[in-house]
């Protein structure tokens, strides 16, 4: 789980982030969740464009990835959600020491 802090320190970095990821009329499909494991692994920081207009259906659609990506919701503005997942073995994003 992140801090409050170290959710601060990410949201500052997602901005000049791009989406790494777009998911269409095909959704949540298996080579999406293959290719996403890839980002995250390489980047742990990743931020999806995602389509459709109902706001309760892209929420659910959001708490699916993080839970099968075992990531954490960093930020989501409109159809952009921006999701985190450490690298266990070859860390990329540094936070501060407490």
């Amino acid at each position: 789980m992140l801090s409050k802090t170290q959710i601060k320190h990410l949201r500052k970095l997602t901005h000049d982030l791009k989406p790494v990821i777009m998911l269409g009329q095909n959704g949540f499909t298996d080579a999406v969740l293959n290719e996403l494991n890839i980002a995250l692994d390489r980047h742990e920081l990743v931020k999806i464009k995602l389509s459709g207009s109902d706001r309760e259906m892209r929420d659910q659609l959001i708490d699916n990835i993080c839970e099968q990506t075992r990531s954490q919701q960093v930020q989501s503005i409109g159809k952009t959600v921006t999701i985190y997942r450490r690298n266990r073995e070859n860390p990329v994003i540094q936070f501060a020491a407490k």
